[in-house]
């Protein structure tokens, strides 16, 4: 059996270090220092399953392969994986076309494999979150299956049905997200079926409480075999306009599926949703010291602050998509930060950069001489803040996408569909690059199921392991320090020289008065900063250009293109 790179002696003997550092950071604690849950302030990592670590050489990543390298995860410092769908699935959408929720698909492992993976996550102190998918079914859920038999089975409304306009048209011009018509026809029923997302995942109904109680029971089956929580997929589009009204036009023109571009505001983010989320996390209420993650595309801040429940009583890390895509700017960023301490009533922003379902900032951002100075300056803007932060596997070594060059390559259907104006995800999903062995030591296979990327050769664990220097090694020590440093633990944050359009920087502070200084060079030519806050002084903590422990003037502090710094002021 292949070895898990991390097993090393050095790696552990650097684990404990830091496993010891933080406990013993914790034990001398200011008193006044709140008390706090365990995901407030947690970084979380998300795992897409067939792509993190092939365990049996079938060129597919699988959970045994995620338990291999759980002491890598504990070296980097993660407190939580969010495990991408691992259910059983014909694999259409690649996990989230779910035909049975209380299983494991074989090509991941099985139920023992996951119990494995839960309990020696836990002798590390790392919690499991697995993906929650209440909008849609498989078509072939046994669900769907018997409701789509007749209108007069027991499971007739589990889902959206609805009979079609004259001329077997469909009920209105509702637009899948990933394309053409929103509407499926069933013969049997001589009805059509809603999906939101492909055909072959129809939308589940859930103005009906069998479904709510069926999906209740489902998520008390996984917090029972030690589950932390759920990450909730599309949670804002479980309900529709029950009038069936016709999507208004967006604005003019045609998507890359060649579909009109429609407004959802009848297809998403419905006031019933908030309904739900109170429910889901009663359900959690009954394991004490579980999480909700929300994937909430929202159109602004204001929505995002409803996810939270108007008495904090719906979900508990609504993801903020404000934050993730945006300009590399000083101002935009700033922005964002503002409205996360300002509209969310005082509750904790999850911010994250990566996912599965979106280009790699790295090539977002990339493309330039520059690129190791901003994936470091990304890194500290997402670590820093008063925040829980979600990484995406790879994110730490800067992994970037690997497009497929030609539509015949295209595992993604939304690449399918959408060629050439819509490559898919594919780029996004690529093996994790782990050494610069065969397919970067993520399979023995002769072929994986996507491509590994090309820089893997260079950019990977291995490498940037022995490297202090690298992305990698930055990340550790930046996650070292959000977990040591009381400031950056539990303190305060404050944006400071709000006008200055080049240098985004901010403070923490902590109850007992200690200060860390955050300043953030995001153009390509060295600026010079002078911050006014009480003090003329900071030790560097962590910079992207200089050594720890170095004593820099607040006076006229000299950032280098894209360059970051954490200082504790003095």
């Amino acid at each position: 059996m292949r070895q898990p790179i991390s097993t090393n002696e050095p790696g552990r003997r650097f684990s404990l270090l830091v496993a010891g550092l933080v406990v013993a950071c914790a034990q001398i604690a200011s008193a006044a220092e709140p008390a706090i849950e365990w995901w407030q302030n947690a970084v979380i990592y998300e795992i897409y399953p067939r792509s993190f670590a092939d365990s049996n050489g079938d060129g597919i990543g699988d959970l045994k392969g995620i338990a291999q390298h759980l002491d890598y995860l504990q070296e980097l410092g993660i407190d939580a994986i969010w495990i991408t769908p691992f259910y059983p699935p014909p694999q259409i959408d690649f996990g989230y076309d779910i035909s049975d929720y209380q299983a494991i698909d074989p090509q991941y492992g099985t139920m023992a494999d996951f119990d494995r993976l839960v309990a020696e996550a836990k002798k590390r102190n790392i919690r499991v979150i697995t993906d929650l998918v209440l909008n849609h079914t498989s078509d072939r859920h046994p669900w769907f299956v018997e409701s789509r038999s007749s209108r007069t089975n027991p499971k007739a409304n589990w889902y959206m049905w609805h009979d079609g306009k004259p001329g077997d048209r469909p009920p209105n011009n509702w637009i899948s997200i990933f394309g053409h018509s929103a509407w499926a026809f069933e013969p049997k029923r001589n009805q059509f079926y809603y999906h939101a997302f492909y055909a072959e995942q129809p939308d589940l109904n859930w103005t009906n409480r069998e479904v709510r109680n069926a999906m209740y029971d489902m998520m008390r089956f996984w917090m029972k075999r030690g589950v932390a929580g759920f990450r909730l997929d599309a949670v804002t589009s479980l309900f529709e306009d029950p009038q069936l009204r016709d999507e208004p036009i967006a604005r003019p023109g045609v998507s890359s599926y060649g579909d009109p571009i429609l407004t959802r505001q009848y297809t998403d983010n419905l006031p019933e949703c908030h309904d739900v989320t109170r429910e889901l996390r009663q359900v959690t209420n009954e394991f004490p010291g579980r999480v909700l993650i929300g994937e909430t595309y929202l159109p602004n801040v204001k929505e995002l602050a409803k996810m939270y429940g108007a008495r904090n009583d719906e979900l508990h890390l609504p993801m903020d998509t404000q934050f993730a895509f945006n300009p590399l700017s000083a101002d935009v960023f700033r922005s964002k930060l503002r409205d996360a301490e300002t509209a969310l009533n005082g509750n904790l922003p999850l911010f994250f950069l990566d996912n599965h379902d979106n280009p790699r900032s790295a090539t977002r951002y990339g493309g330039h001489k520059d690129d190791a100075a901003i994936a470091k300056l990304l890194a500290t803007v997402l670590m820093t803040p008063r925040c829980s932060a979600l990484m995406y596997y790879g994110e730490e070594l800067g992994m970037e996408n690997n497009d497929p060059k030609r539509k015949e390559d295209v595992r993604d259907p939304i690449g399918k569909v959408g060629w050439p104006g819509e490559k898919g995800r594919d780029g996004e999903r690529t093996p994790m690059q782990w050494n610069a062995d065969t397919n970067a030591g993520f399979s023995t296979a002769k072929t994986t199921w996507l491509p590994v990327a090309p820089g893997y050769a260079t950019r990977n664990v291995a490498a940037e392991t022995r490297d202090p220097d690298s992305l990698l090694s930055y990340y550790k020590a930046l996650i070292h320090l959000r977990k040591t440093e009381i400031a950056l633990r539990a303190g305060d944050f404050s944006l400071i020289n709000e006008t200055d359009k080049n240098v985004l920087a901010f403070t923490r502070r902590a109850k007992d008065g200690t200060t860390v200084l955050v300043a953030l060079n995001f153009t390509a030519t060295p600026q010079t900063a002078s911050f006014t806050i009480g003090h003329t002084q900071a030790a560097t903590l962590l910079s992207s250009f200089s050594k720890a422990g170095q004593t820099v003037s607040l006076n006229n502090l000299v950032l280098p293109g894209y360059g970051a710094f954490v200082g504790r002021v003095q």
